[in-house]
């Protein structure tokens, strides 16, 4: 799966209870960015199965900002040109179980186990700071494909969690085109959103993505 992401709201402050607030996409100017992902499936007997992902992502942003930035362990005084970049790979392993499988269409849920990789820096004046995280998450895990007119189709994917301490929200959704049993071809529009709030890290985005893609089954 391929295309292209970009922000429409990607807030932070490092800590989440001292550094200054900054919006990389209203304070400074933010940058769409192609991405790409990949996943592998295997089905145990007719009903199980295990999802491996791999999903990497970086945005960037830029610009100058009238008051300082406290940023980690730095100040960067008003004015300074900043250069944000924003990562956030994902690693996920899932189990589900389809409740209602006929042929191609299909209705699973399950869970998913994910590991972020997220790392957010500014670079400016010359001085660079960089917060990175990399923690476990679990996700509640659904999935829903539909022929409605064969070999047209629909796809709905989801991985979900909520917490008092944050949220974390995969919901992606797609026309589907299977020209053969083995190959399936889609486009639609994936959103991601979520992020934290505590004494170390405040951060909360919404990614969204313009996608492409296709499957292979053997």
């Amino acid at each position: 799966e391929t295309g292209v992401a970009a922000s429409s709201y990607n807030d932070v402050a490092i800590p989440g209870d001292t550094g200054t607030r900054i919006s990389l996409t209203d304070d400074l100017e933010a940058e769409a960015g192609p991405f790409y992902r990949f996943q592998a499936v295997a089905r145990f007997g007719e009903r199980h199965s295990v999802r491996l992902l791999y999903a990497p992502l970086t945005l960037s942003a830029s610009g100058t900002l009238d008051g300082d930035v406290s940023y980690v362990d730095a100040t960067f005084p008003a004015g300074t040109p900043l250069e944000a970049r924003y990562q956030f790979n994902s690693h996920r392993l899932t189990y589900r179980y389809s409740v209602w499988l006929d042929g191609l269409d299909e209705l699973a849920v399950g869970f998913t186990g994910k590991i972020r990789d997220a790392r957010v820096s500014l670079v400016g004046g010359g001085r660079a700071e960089e917060f990175s995280n990399v923690g476990f998450v679990p996700l509640v895990h659904v999935l829903w494909r539909w022929r409605f007119a064969p070999p047209w189709g629909l796809l709905l994917e989801v991985d979900a969690a909520a917490a008092p301490q944050g949220r974390a929200e995969d919901v992606m959704a797609a026309l589907e085109l299977h020209p053969s049993p083995m190959v399936s071809l889609r486009a639609g529009y994936r959103m991601v959103e979520g992020g934290a709030d505590n004494d170390r890290v405040y951060t909360f985005t919404w990614i969204h993505y313009a996608l492409v893609g296709a499957a292979l089954r053997f």
